[in-house]
């Protein structure tokens, strides 16, 4: 058990309530000081080239998945560690599959969980047919400091390195630490796919959207983490993320021409004995 877990297992309850809202308050403020971004939706791809149905019940994919669900299960990542779960872990492998990405930026590393999901479905799609591709992941620490062993924390023995280098994913995929909008801002690349998990706040990511339009290539795919379409909860733990939602509602009434679109129900097991995911495409309307 971390020093973090420790903490919070003899807090009571009603003090981390009182923690959270007090958190909260502070980062509706901050959100609602922010100035009005400005959107340029054109590279993003539009929801008519979008088919979900098609996607996540592709029998191709599906064949690539059972062969690469035999390399990743092999690490035993947990649940629950505070990243994607099984579901989503499966559900971004159909997409980069789809889309075939040349270049993809994730924002949020954590415990390589869906870095590792990113990077497979890249070997399997493309790399593997002789077609090169750039993964670079970013993280606001160190994912594989050998010093802090942060992966330890969450209960899995091996860093995201370790797991993506185990099949010669190193090859293709890069790590990154920093602030997300300022790695963003900063970056003279530009990428087809970028996948948004990190920092949730309203604030981030009112600012995370605009800045990752700059650099997405023509058609280029968003995928945001945590939404919550009217800010409901979507399973029975009554868990809710507010910042996906209200960032792209900020902007849409602001006038940007994007839509959300969660994926909703998946056709496998996410979390809570049920199908549903958090997972939302960003498309241009």
């Amino acid at each position: 058990m971390s020093l973090k877990q420790l903490v919070k297992s003899i807090t009571p309850g009603f003090v981390i309530k009182k923690i959270h809202a007090s958190r909260k308050a502070k980062e509706m403020a901050a959100f609602h000081k922010l100035s009005t971004e400005q959107l340029d939706s054109k590279n993003l791809i539009h929801e008519n080239d979008v088919n979900l149905s098609e996607i996540l019940n592709s029998k191709t994919i599906g064949e690539f998945w059972n062969q690469s669900k035999q390399e990743i299960d092999q690490f035993i990542i947990p649940d629950g560690t505070g990243g994607v779960n099984p579901g989503d872990r499966r559900a971004l492998y159909y997409l980069l599959c789809h889309f075939k990405p040349k270049s993809v930026l994730e924002v949020g590393t954590h415990i390589g969980a869906s870095t590792l999901h990113i990077a497979s479905a890249l070997f399997m799609s493309q790399v593997n047919h002789g077609l090169e591709v750039d993964f670079k992941t970013a993280d606001i620490r160190d994912v594989n400091c050998k010093q802090n062993k942060p992966w330890l924390d969450y209960g899995t023995k091996y860093s995201p390195l370790e797991m993506i280098t185990k099949f010669g994913y190193d090859s293709f995929t890069t790590f990154k630490a920093g602030m997300s909008l300022d790695l963003i801002k900063t970056t003279s690349e530009t990428f087809d796919f970028i996948f948004l998990d990190g920092d949730h706040s309203g604030g981030t990511v009112y600012q995370e959207i605009p800045a990752a339009l700059n650099i997405l290539n023509p058609n280029g795919v968003i995928l945001l983490h945590d939404f919550f379409p009217e800010m409901k909860p979507l399973w029975s733990n009554g868990s809710l993320v507010e910042g996906p939602y209200l960032a792209t509602e900020r902007l849409i009434q602001e006038g940007a021409n994007i839509k959300v679109i969660p994926l909703g129900d998946l056709p496998w097991p996410t979390k809570l004995d049920t199908n549903i995911t958090s997972l939302a495409l960003l498309v241009r309307t």
